[in-house]
């Protein structure tokens, strides 16, 4: 994960004293996981971030439900999601259970008005389309088409985009993102054999200590409520933090491909675990090169997991009729493989242009409402001759 950093001005000791230039104390505060267990952080606020003025009335955000038990190939246009000026309306759920939302977004505009906490469950923010600023009290993450945007859960942000055409594959998970086990040592550094590197990662730069007082509007998601809370200080009023845990970002344009004489399973491919789902980056790549090799992946059952494709960009070498912005679920218990012609196709290629990220899910996938608006309804018949 994230290595140790530090930003702005902080004490030689943590907890101790550590005074503003007029004699009060800065408000120190622990961010830490799994209790004091795991990663964690220091702030430093120029005010106590506790200072509430009021509490609105959460509004319910829960997905609803079309389809609770899939047992059909499926696909999704997910560009026909309509653009929407307000970030948080432009969230659209499509694929969910207990332990991961999948969600597609299309906002226009950047978050001026408020900020908003995901108290649920960590965010993966892919930038399919567009370009500007994750905002955090860490500090400012430029991001840019491809960029994985990871944001641990109980972070203020607000994103600001540089224009109104922008398309996001977003990933809510219950569990913490982390690196593969198998990319890094004992020591939590990235080995030489993983598909990037620390100095891929972009974090957070520019910290900026917002002295502000007032009324500071902070959406907060719990339980699939959004609760309104106003704060009396600004959310980013850090002086200074250092640790191990804050928002980051890696591009799949930097995942540097795992490569075999004959072709390698989805694992190599693979960017983020969970002990529930995994995430992987599909990239440019050279095909195999036994002589006799064919790229194309070979039929496939999946007997542990539902398998989740957002298709990004490129010729998706094993799919036929494959549009920016799709997304395809092949079921837990059902075959699947290369459309009809496409193993033919590969052989004797070089390499593949395809750009797509992949969620493999160990539980079962429901159906929400705007999938089924969504739908191709004749995909599942997409493998006949």
């Amino acid at each position: 994960m994230p290595y140790y950093l530090r930003r702005g001005e902080i004490p030689h000791k943590r907890h101790t004293v550590f005074r503003k230039p007029d004699g009060e104390l800065y408000a120190e505060e622990l961010v830490s996981t799994a209790g004091f267990s795991d990663v964690y952080s220091l702030i430093y606020h120029t005010y106590p971030p506790t200072m509430v003025k009021s509490i609105g009335n959460p509004v319910s955000v829960k997905p609803q439900v079309a389809l609770e038990h899939n047992m059909q190939h499926r696909s999704f246009n997910g560009f026909q999601v309509k653009p929407t000026d307000d970030y948080l309306d432009s969230r659209v759920p499509v694929l969910i259970n207990n332990d991961v939302y999948i969600n597609l977004a299309a906002p226009r505009l950047s978050m001026k008005d408020y900020f908003y906490k995901n108290s649920q469950a960590d965010e993966m923010i892919f930038v399919h389309k567009g370009s500007g600023k994750l905002h955090t009290i860490f500090g400012t993450i430029n991001f840019v088409y491809g960029d994985h945007l990871i944001i641990p859960r109980g972070t203020i942000y607000q994103l600001e985009f540089e224009s109104s055409d922008n398309r996001l594959f977003i990933v809510e998970s219950f569990h913490p993102l982390r690196f593969p086990k198998r990319y890094v040592n004992k020591n939590g550094q990235l080995l030489e054999h993983a598909p990037f590197y620390e100095r891929d990662i972009k974090v957070p730069e520019k910290l900026v200590t917002n002295d502000e007082q007032g009324e500071f509007l902070v959406k907060i998601k719990r339980e699939d409520l959004l609760f309104p809370y106003v704060y009396a200080s600004h959310p980013f009023d850090a002086i200074g933090w250092d640790g191990c845990h804050y928002p980051f970002g890696i591009s799949i344009h930097d995942f540097e491909p795992i490569t075999g004489r004959i072709h390698q399973p989805p694992p190599v491919h693979q960017t983020f675990e969970t002990p529930a789902f995994v995430i992987c980056a599909f990239v440019p790549r050279l095909y195999d090169y036994h002589p006799l090799a064919i790229p194309a992946p070979y039929n496939h059952s999946n007997v542990d997991s539902d398998e989740v494709l957002y298709y990004v960009d490129g010729d998706f070498m094993s799919r036929n009729h494959i549009e920016k912005g799709m997304i395809t679920l092949h079921p837990i218990g059902i075959p699947h493989g290369p459309h009809p012609g496409a193993a033919e196709r590969s052989i004797g290629k070089k390499g593949t242009d395809e750009l797509a990220v992949m969620v493999d899910t160990f539980k079962p996938l429901k159906l929400t409402k705007q999938a089924m608006s969504l739908e191709d309804p004749n995909y599942h018949k997409s493998w006949l001759f």
